[in-house]
């Protein structure tokens, strides 16, 4: 089997977890300091903030630039359902604006349509690891007085025009397991301000600035010695896994190139994809339909990922609150994506074989 994604797991982190497991501190410590400023210094900004999860730093995020009820958020509805998850969590409530079809990234002209007085940010996210319109979002951010937070929880070391994601606006990152370095769990907020950035210290530890003082409302959103320790490694290895995806992207498409009734990934100029999913369209005229291509490809080993099915704002929960935007694209984009596998442990052989089933399959 091909697995779609496979933490990229060395000795290196295993020494460094047994290390802290002997050292008996286990909570948030050094080692979360030390990995914040590694991450701060790699994303090019001022602070770092480790959370327990990539929801969690969205959500701090949000609270940290005091954001909650009465207050829109814009957002894309192609993405995981936690982006607006955690815009609910906040109290306030999510505005989804349509999608580019050819970067699969929400598009800044249908930003600008949704913007009302009670629009408060926005919320572009990096999906699948290719940046955003960025500049078109800042400028409309400061045209408008929004504030923009990066959901990059899929583009750790993407770059617009050399800069990382994650350091335009207020930044989220995941460090889940299939994300393109990890922590187990976990996650960080990146911010420029120091407000922001202690502000979002306060709510992860219920509030506290100090041990036992509890000034604003917060709760345990806190990192551990563990993760910390883990993601110091990976934050080193990086760079080198997210070439080796670039890579093995550039390969397939070179493989899959030509092939009718497929469309393969486009990178905008001045973008460096990280490729946490190499996703391509099964397009419309196509001999067989997406999720037949999913079938055969799981009878014959390889695993498949459909990110995302179904576009949040035609999510159960979202229907209850009654959701029911025009949003074509989205929909669109939800019945024709596929990912394979192009993560670092994925071989040329096994490259060959993806391409060589899905030339069979569309032929």
């Amino acid at each position: 089997m091909i697995p779609i994604s496979k933490p990229a797991i060395g000795k290196e982190e295993i020494e460094a977890v047994v290390s802290v497991l002997k050292s008996g501190v286990l909570a948030q410590g050094k080692r979360v300091e030390e990995f914040e400023e590694a991450f701060a210094r790699f994303i090019g900004v001022k602070y770092a903030v480790a959370t327990s999860s990539g929801t969690a730093a969205l959500y701090l995020a949000l609270l940290s630039h005091k954001i909650g009820a009465g207050d829109e958020v814009i957002t894309t509805p192609f993405t995981f359902v936690a982006t607006a998850n955690s815009i609910l969590l906040a109290g306030a409530r999510p505005v989804f604006a349509d999608i580019e079809d050819d970067y699969f990234n929400v598009d800044p002209s249908n930003i600008e349509r949704k913007i009302t007085k009670r629009t408060k940010a926005i919320i572009p996210v990096h999906l699948y690891g290719h940046p955003a319109d960025m500049k078109a979002i800042m400028e409309l951010a400061h045209e408008h007085g929004l504030t923009v937070i990066e959901d990059a929880c899929q583009a750790h070391g993407a770059t617009l025009n050399n800069q990382k994601v994650g350091s335009f606006g207020t930044g989220c990152f995941s460090f889940y397991p299939t994300k393109n370095m990890t922590t187990g769990e976990g996650g960080m907020m990146t911010a420029d301000s120091e407000d922001v950035a202690q502000r979002a210290r306060m709510v992860r530890n219920h509030g506290s600035s100090q041990r036992y003082s509890s000034e604003i409302l917060g709760s345990n959103m806190r990192m551990n010695e563990l993760s910390a320790a883990l993601g110091l490694v990976q934050l080193h290895k990086l760079p080198a896994h997210n070439q080796k995806r670039q890579d093995n992207a550039a390969y397939l498409s070179q493989k899959l190139r030509g092939i009718q009734g497929i469309q393969l990934p486009k990178v905008r100029q001045g973008c460096q994809h990280v490729f946490h999913q190499y996703t391509i369209r099964v397009t419309e005229g196509s001999p067989i339909s997406r999720d037949e291509l999913a079938g055969i490809l799981k009878e014959r080993g390889i695993g498949s990922g459909i990110y995302y099915p179904i576009p949040i704002h035609r999510q159960p929960l979202y229907r209850k609150l009654g959701y029911d935007d025009d949003l074509p694209i989205s929909e669109k984009m939800s019945q024709q994506v596929i990912s394979l596998p192009i993560h670092p442990g994925v071989t040329r052989q096994e490259l060959d074989f993806i391409s060589e089933l899905v030339k069979e399959a569309l032929q």
